[in-house]
């Protein structure tokens, strides 16, 4: 067939000449719009490859895959610490950007895309970009997260550290018990129970009511599934929010899958009866958001996303230390004998004050990559005038997405020498400055998560548990090392980070 005939059938009823000129006016425009964003755009002098300063499909591409992290990371290390991912997104790897970035005077705005973690049509404390519809919200809440009020109901936290102690012994005894009669220990999967105790922790504490998953005697708690849908909406986060509601609404159409809805289901009921059951005081977590004139519904909403981030967040940091710790036994002992000498000492003290335990957290915080990517900001009005700690000067104008991920400044050999080894010891003994500002496993400025201290106090109750307990002596860690899916929040592949006992 003629060309004219072929350019003539792309516009019905137009003829070839005017198909030709419609065609190459579309291949002109292209070719200008390449050209422009690869050497004449305003980011034209950041470093770089070519793909990235022409489109943002290769962002979208190895975030979908669950890449991104460490073939950004990459890119630091072939082009610099300032770093075009996309033509309007620039990666920065020094920690020198932080401050201006994130904290000093409120930080930058969170990037647009933050709107794909809105649930149900509700901006959640998270998501939200505006300032004022958070302030409302947080300032109505963060009184239970304050350390004070944390120390006053510590012992509903311990009562749900001792029910997961003794799930843990169960199974364990269970593993032991298949090595002896078949010669293969049954291997436990931590990762589901640690979900199961920060979901108990969180609805315990904040909202008054147990989940009650570490209850479920099962392989896989109730809640997993609608955590895990969540997790999954991570793989988008970067994409414009038309194109993520689209998505969103296609997959749901076309593969829906009915352990999620389960699973979900189960989430909304027990969300919705403690919201609706619940009186406008402040006893409650969701209480003090009803008592500030919020609808019930976008309470239940607020409480699911606590759920959802509390659960997957603390569990994958928790479960990452058991690996850890039946890893290097060595570290366990230490572990075992610094807090023997404090319980012995008095066992009233606040287990945050012993130095290895702490160091033991901050490693496993360090490590465990919960969340492993850029947390995207939009440069303000003035621009962002940026000097390298190398003494390079970028200047980004206004409008540029910027951000910086946890992955690049965490496994930083620069900074955390022999980065992807689990070395508590690194914490003890004056770290240095950049490895105090580089760590920042709960985000960094008034964005930062809004429950990371009673996350924390999680891990300290639990961790020390697990040591005077006992639990993990003659535990074997399954696998070289814990593979990850590096979305927004992490997946653990296989959804499994298994011990044996033997």
């Amino acid at each position: 067939m003629a060309l004219s005939g072929i350019l003539g059938g792309l516009v019905p009823g137009a003829t070839p000449s005017v198909s030709v000129l419609i065609l190459t006016i579309a291949i002109g425009s292209l070719t200008s719009l390449i050209v422009y964003r690869a050497f004449f755009d305003p980011l034209r002098s950041i470093p770089g490859p070519l793909i990235c300063r022409i489109t943002s499909l290769w962002t979208y591409w190895h975030s979908y895959i669950g890449d991104d992290c460490s073939k950004i990371s990459q890119l630091h290390k072939r082009y610099g610490p300032v770093i075009r991912i996309a033509p309007h997104e620039i990666s920065i790897s020094d920690g020198a950007a932080l401050a201006p970035i994130y904290s000093d005077k409120g930080g930058f705005m969170k990037a647009p895309c933050y709107a794909n973690f809105d649930i149900e049509g509700h901006s959640t404390i998270f998501s939200t970009r505006d300032p004022g519809h958070r302030a409302i919200r947080s300032k109505a809440v963060v009184p239970v997260f304050s350390m004070s009020n944390l120390r006053s109901g510590s012992d509903t936290i311990e009562g749900c550290v001792a029910k997961m102690i003794a799930r843990m012994k169960e199974e364990a005894a269970e593993s032991r018990s298949a090595s002896k009669t078949s010669g293969q220990p049954k291997p436990v999967n931590v990762l589901n129970i640690a979900r199961s105790l920060a979901v108990d922790a969180v609805s315990s504490y904040l909202f008054g009511q147990t989940f009650g998953g570490v209850s479920e005697k099962t392989d896989k708690m109730s809640a997993n599934g609608y955590v895990d849908t969540l997790v999954a909406v991570g793989r988008f986060f970067f994409l414009p929010n038309f194109v993520f509601l689209a998505l969103e609404m296609t997959s749901q159409k076309l593969w829906p899958d009915k352990d999620e809805d389960e699973s979900a289901n189960k989430v909304d009921s027990f969300v919705g009866n403690l919201v609706q059951g619940s009186a406008k005081d402040d006893s409650t977590y969701q209480g003090r958001l009803l008592k500030t004139g919020i609808s019930r519904h976008e309470v239940e909403v607020q409480c699911k996303d606590l759920i959802f981030a509390g659960t997957d967040s603390t569990g994958t940091n928790l479960s990452t230390i058991c690996w850890q710790l039946a890893k290097r036994q060595e570290v366990y002992a230490k572990l075992q004998e610094e807090i023997a000498e404090a319980d012995a000492r008095d066992p009233s003290y606040n287990p945050q004050s012993l130095p290895y335990l702490d160091a033991v957290i901050r490693e496993g915080l360090r490590v465990s990559m919960a969340n492993p990517t850029r947390f995207p900001r939009i440069v303000p009005p003035q621009g962002f005038d940026f000097e390298s700690s190398n003494g390079q000067r970028f200047y980004l104008p206004a409008g540029t997405q910027v951000g910086m991920q946890p992955y690049s400044l965490h496994f930083d050999p620069d900074v955390f020498s022999d980065p992807f080894a689990f070395k508590p010891e690194r914490w003890l003994n004056d770290p240095t400055p950049e490895m105090q500002r580089d760590a920042i496993p709960f985000g960094l400025g008034s964005r930062q998560c809004i429950a990371r201290n009673l996350a924390t106090m999680e891990l300290f109750l639990a961790v020390r548990a697990i040591a005077r307990e006992k639990v993990l002596e003659g535990a074997r860690a399954v696998g070289e090392k814990i593979e990850l899916m590096e979305w927004f929040n992490s997946k653990v592949k296989g959804e499994k980070i298994e011990l044996t006992w033997q």
